[in-house]
């Protein structure tokens, strides 16, 4: 009899798949109130990787970390007028506090624009206070009505930027500069992620920017996730808080403004673009143990070589486990690894020992090869880098296979309701079709140029709308 799958094939029921995947994978489980997750351990690594990344391309720009309170005056957010109403719907209010009613509401952030910008208008002066580049990672809460571990939670992590310049343009090239040099390349060549880098139509764009720059990615569904935005603000905080500095010329001018965030819904597209019947696959690049390796029984001789060669290839720079846990059947073990998305197993047992090899089990493309022990850890930085350059081709085969160049709203309905993506001319679409779409559970997810470049206006000749169902 053939045994039961150990995951629900994606085919069968792709939402299922994804919350048993995240259950056995040990990322996360469900939180105590509604909405909420509890990030489990090997989650939280991933996310520790991906902040080190993140967080390192960030101080390449010369912005600093910093922190800000969580909660925040009401009446802050009723400074401007589109972000509040934005937001409404997703805030939590704290009324009480000490065992009294408070004096004034404290929201619970949902995002930070205002009570940075509380701060930015008393440290910023002159010109010589710019540009003023601040970054926070934090916590936020958006109260959140279909809630879905990674993708839609009422609390989850990220981290949130928020610059002031002297100037329209030093903000909008800068919102560009995160955009590219950060989020894409870090979603292209560390998350092993295809995907569109575009600009938000106004029914999308952030609640008070006006301009929103996005990467959005195709899941394995042929479902789009907004991986991460930047929003040009223009002056609209700075009018909201006064933010003003004194020019080279003396004058009193309002300073221009950017904001970008990228967060924990990037644990849920790796699962989702990268996941197979299998489990996780982790890109080498991302993953926090690149390679295990297992004792596949409790011999002196195998145990003593199974600690040896984990030395090694830490030695060699591979970030390693050693699994010696042999009162735990091998078989379970090697399933609960390839559940995770390890890229690399090196398994070793008494017969491995008398040839002097170990099976090398790729996780990424699949197979099993028997390697020679004194060749590992010459070999496996050249086989990961491999495997991570397999994942994103893979994804970008993915997207491009699966979307469908159309030139009516209804050719574009009928892309997407097969199950994936459909480009055509903004021209054609425009706001009125855009509402079309909406009415099938379709957004227009960026508008990009011609020739695949990010449009320097919405109403730009030759723009293209790329449009899906998303997550």
């Amino acid at each position: 009899m053939a045994k039961a799958p150990v995951l629900t094939p994606r085919a069968a029921d792709f939402p299922r798949w994804y919350q048993e995947l995240i259950g056995k994978a040990e990322l996360a489980d469900n939180g105590p109130v509604r909405g909420t997750m509890v990030i489990r351990p090997y989650g939280y690594g991933l996310w520790e990787r991906m902040q080190a990344e993140l967080d390192a391309r960030i101080k390449r720009t010369g912005t600093q970390n910093a922190y800000f309170p969580l909660l925040i005056p009401e009446s802050y957010l009723t400074r401007e007028a589109d972000h509040v109403e934005g937001f409404a719907p997703e805030l939590a209010v704290v009324t009480h506090g000490g065992g009294k009613e408070l004096e004034e509401p404290a929201v619970v952030r949902p995002t930070s624009e205002m009570i940075v910008n509380a701060s930015f208008s008393k440290w910023v002066q002159s010109y010589r206070d710019l540009p003023l580049l601040i970054n926070q990672w934090a916590n936020v809460v958006r109260w959140e009505l279909r809630p879905r571990l990674f993708l839609r939670t009422t609390e989850f992590l990220w981290q949130e930027g928020h610059t002031a310049h002297a100037t329209y343009e030093e903000a909008r090239d800068f919102a560009a500069h995160i955009h590219r040099q950060v989020y894409e390349d870090f979603m292209v060549n560390v998350l092993a992620m295809d995907v569109v880098a575009g600009r938000k139509t106004g029914r999308e764009r952030f609640a008070g920017a006006v301009n929103t720059l996005t990467l959005e990615g195709m899941m394995g569904d042929g479902k789009a996730l907004q991986m991460a935005t930047s929003h040009e603000l223009g002056q609209n905080f700075a009018k909201a808080f006064d933010t003003r500095y004194l020019s080279k010329d003396g004058r009193e001018e309002l300073v221009w403004q950017t904001s970008w965030g990228a967060t924990t819904r990037m644990i849920g597209a790796l699962v989702m673009m990268h996941g197979d019947d299998d489990g996780l696959r982790v890109p080498p690049r991302l993953a926090q143990i690149q390679a295990v390796v297992l004792a596949v029984k409790g011999d002196e001789a195998v145990l003593a070589k199974v600690r040896e060669v984990g030395d090694r290839l830490g030695a060699a720079g591979v970030r390693v486990e050693v699994d010696d846990r042999t009162d735990i059947p091998f078989g379970r073990r090697a399933v609960d690894w390839e559940l995770k998305g390890v890229p690399v197993r090196i398994e070793i047992g008494p017969r491995d020992l008398e040839h002097g090899t170990a099976m090398l089990v790729r996780r990424i493309p699949g197979g099993k090869t028997p390697v020679s022990l004194d060749a590992l850890a010459g070999l496996l930085p050249a086989v990961l880098e491999e495997d991570q350059a397999l994942l994103l081709r893979q994804s970008r085969e993915r997207r491009v296979s699966r979307t469908a160049e159309v030139a009516t709203v209804e050719e574009a309905v009928e892309a997407v309701t097969a199950g994936g993506w459909a480009r055509l001319p903004w021209a054609v679409l425009g706001e009125e079709g855009e509402a079309r779409l909406a009415d099938h559970g379709i957004t227009v997810r960026c508008l990009v140029a011609e020739d695949g470049a990010v449009p320097g206006a919405d109403d730009a000749p030759g723009n293209v709308a790329v449009v899906a169902r998303a997550y």
